[in-house]
């Protein structure tokens, strides 16, 4: 089975874990600080805060950000359940803005749409997760100019988009938002095995997030409601969680980071195969925005149904059957059975369900050859013209 993702582990990123093995430290180390500023450095951001996974940088961003009981987190609908999770976790409530029909990122007309509406109504939301799906960008410059005028803030959930732009900044930057999020599950861009990463350039966030990341706890005099009762002492600050990364798995993410660029750039080739060979099929590739260099985490295609003589489902199951690992990223959120528990149903955001109803992830990953790439291109244009 040629799987849709998978990681790209080298002798090198065994070695740096077997140094760590052999180290003093397996936890709360030197390597977790050293692979922050790995990150920060490239992508330009002030602080990053390395935790287990990216749904736990999600939880404390909103934490930092003072989600909590009465607020409001709005996010797309076509994204891991985790990016609506975070909200709930902070005792918030969750509602859901249609996407682009072209990137199936979050549409900046049907968000201001929904903005207006909300301000008559005084259910404004308190934060934003923006996602920026398959790796490629929101239009953050809208969605900024949005949040100054309604006055919510902003996160990136960027799990699929380490390693790439928007307007020629690499993603986490924080131009355009408060905090970004980054995951390194091995089927992402880089990979820690599993883990995550919060970036802001606002000290007072960084400072939150760190606390809650770790119980909530500091030893940082500076930070404490008196004075230390001696060289062992800590304070709880907050009510935190277990959220720490281990050294094993930073030490990865430090040599893992020194090919990000050359993933991206695999992926890209790739992609650019996958646009030609598929050019005279009926499906519709994906699009890029001009103002987006994508990291292209997923290669989506959207099947044109009305000219293919099979459904979805049965196009998907004959890829399976032929040894094609596709996937479907992802059910739209609303959909789940936890959320229509409340209130949320089917035709609540139709853009979003017209892509689920056509929306297949084809494989690509930078280990992925071009005989494996050939492999899908031929099953996929024997399943649909047969």
């Amino acid at each position: 089975m040629i799987p849709y993702g998978r990681q790209d582990i080298t002798q090198a990123d065994i070695d740096a874990v077997v140094e760590v093995l052999k180290s003093d430290f397996l936890t709360q180390g030197p390597k977790v600080p050293l692979f922050e500023r790995t990150v920060a450095t490239k992508v330009g951001a002030r602080h990053a805060l390395a935790v287990n996974s990216a749904t736990s940088a999600l939880h404390i961003a909103c934490k930092a950000l003072g989600l909590g009981p009465g607020d409001w987190l709005w996010t797309t609908p076509v994204t891991f359940v985790a990016s609506a999770n975070c909200g709930l976790y902070c005792g918030a409530r969750v509602d859901f803005v249609d996407i682009d029909e072209r990137t199936y990122n979050i549409s900046p007309k049907a968000l201001e749409k929904k903005l207006i509406a909300a301000e008559r109504e005084g259910k404004l939301p308190k934060v934003l997760v923006a996602v920026h799906l398959c790796g490629q960008s929101c239009d953050m410059e809208a969605i900024q100019a949005l949040a100054q005028r309604f006055g919510f803030r902003i996160i990136e959930d960027a799990s699929h988009a380490i390693g790439g732009k928007y307007k020629g900044q690499y993603i986490g930057s924080g131009r355009y938002s408060d905090i970004t999020v980054f995951s390194f599950h091995p089927v992402k861009i880089i990979t820690t095995a599993e883990g995550g990463m919060a970036l802001t350039n606002d000290d007072y966030l960084a400072e939150k997030m760190n606390l809650y990341r770790s119980h909530g706890i500091t030893r940082d005099p500076s930070l404490m409601t008196h004075d230390a009762d001696g060289p062992w002492y800590y304070q709880q600050l907050e009510l935190g969680f277990n959220y720490r990364m281990t050294e094993l798995q930073a030490a990865l993410g430090i040599s893992q980071m020194g090919r990000l660029d050359d993933f991206v750039a695999r992926r890209h080739q790739l992609a650019r195969r996958y646009d030609d060979a598929l050019r005279d099929l009926p499906v519709v590739t994906p699009w890029q925005h001009p103002d987006s260099y994508s990291a292209l985490h997923l290669y989506v295609i959207r099947l044109q149904l009305d000219r293919i003589g099979k459904s979805h489902r049965e196009v998907f199951e004959s890829l399976r059957n032929q040894g094609i690992g596709v996937n479907l990223h992802y059910i739209p959120v609303h959909t789940q059975p936890y959320y229509q528990r409340m209130g949320f149903k089917p035709g609540d955001y139709p853009e979003a369900e017209r892509y689920y109803a056509e929306a297949i992830s084809l494989p690509i990953y930078p280990a992925m050859t071009e005989e494996q790439q050939n492999q899908v291109i031929a099953a996929l244009a024997r399943t649909i013209q047969e």
